[in-house]
C-alpha cells in the first residue's frame, strides 16, 4: 500500500467520497460504535479524515493510519482538533507499541486495499494485538454483484462531475478485473476545466480486492476474532446481496 491516491487522489477525495458515500450512514455508524465503546479509536486508511473527523471532534481520543503521506496532508488541512493524532503506516502490518483501542475500524472499503490472503490476515493479526479487552473492529466492503464481477473489463464511463468554485471536475471511471485473483484496477481520469485556461486530464489508478461475505468471515475466524456480526447496510439491516454492502462487526 504505497501512496495508491497521490497529490491528484487526494485533491479530489472530499470531494468525490462525499458523494459517493455521504448518504450511505456510514459516517453516523462508526460514530455511533465510537461513543458506545468511549475510546481512543484507531481508523485504519483514515483518509482525508471524513469519518474520523467527526468522532475526533467529540473529543474522544483518535488515531488516524494511512499510508499516505498526501491524504494525510489533506486530512490536517481539514482543521483537526487536538484529540487526534495522526499516523503514517501501512495497516497490514502497523504497529503502535503499548497502545490498545476500543474501536478500531476501516472505513469506505479500505480493507479491499489489501490484496492478498497474507496481508489481510497480517493485517487482522495486527488489529488483534491493539484491541482492548472487549473490543470492537468494524469494517465495511462491497457485496460483489456476480454479474458485474463477470465483466473483465468495463471500458471508461463517467461517474460523476462536481464544481469547486469556478472550477469543473468530471470523473471519468475504467474497471479491469481478474478473476483469479478477485483483484481489479480502477483507473479515474479527472477532467478539469477552468475558465480561460486550456483543459486538464489527471489520471490516478489503484487495485482492489473483492470479498465475498462468508470468506471475510471466514478470515476474521482464522485471525482469532468472534461473535461475528455482518450486516446489510449501516442500518444494521440483515445481510442482503441485493444492498451493495456488507458490514461488520467482530469482536475477540
Amino acid at each position: 500500500m504505497a501512496d495508491i491516491y497521490g497529490p491528484t487522489g487526494a485533491a479530489f477525495y472530499d470531494a468525490a467520497s462525499s458523494r459517493l458515500r455521504g448518504s450511505s450512514g456510514d459516517s453516523a455508524f462508526y460514530l455511533s460504535l465510537a461513543k458506545k465503546t468511549g475510546g481512543p479509536v484507531l481508523e485504519l486508511g483514515c483518509g482525508s479524515g471524513r469519518v474520523l473527523l467527526p468522532i475526533a471532534r467529540t473529543g474522544i481520543p483518535c488515531t488516524g493510519l494511512d499510508p499516505s503521506r498526501t491524504m494525510l496532508a489533506r486530512l490536517r488541512k481539514n482543521d483537526p482538533p487536538s484529540s487526534l493524532r495522526l499516523v503514517q503506516e501501512r495497516m497490514q502490518d502497523f504497529d503502535l507499541p503499548g497502545e490498545r483501542f476500543a474501536l478500531i475500524y476501516s472505513a469506505f472499503r479500505a480493507f479491499q486495499h489489501l490484496l492478498t490472503v497474507e496481508d489481510e490476515l497480517s493485517c487482522l493479526a495486527a488489529v488483534r494485538r491493539h484491541l482492548a479487552p472487549k473490543g470492537i473492529f468494524a469494517l465495511d466492503v462491497f457485496a460483489p454483484k456476480l454479474d458485474r464481477i463477470a465483466v473483465f473489463r468495463e471500458p471508461e464511463f463517467p461517474e460523476l462531475q462536481w464544481k469547486e468554485g469556478e472550477t469543473q471536475v468530471r470523473r471519468l471511471t475504467s474497471v479491469a478485473r481478474n478473476p483469479a485473483t478477485q483483484v481489479f484496477e480502477v483507473r479515474f481520469r479527472h477532467e478539469i476545466r477552468r475558465p480561460g485556461k486550456r483543459p486538464e486530464s489527471r489520471t490516478v489508478r489503484t487495485k482492489m480486492r473483492w470479498l465475498f461475505r462468508y470468506e471475510l468471515e471466514h478470515l476474521l475466524a482464522r485471525a482469532g476474532f468472534t461473535g461475528i456480526q455482518v450486516f446489510g447496510g449501516f442500518d444494521r439491516r440483515s445481510y442482503d446481496y441485493f444492498s451493495g454492502e456488507t458490514v461488520v462487526i467482530a469482536r475477540t
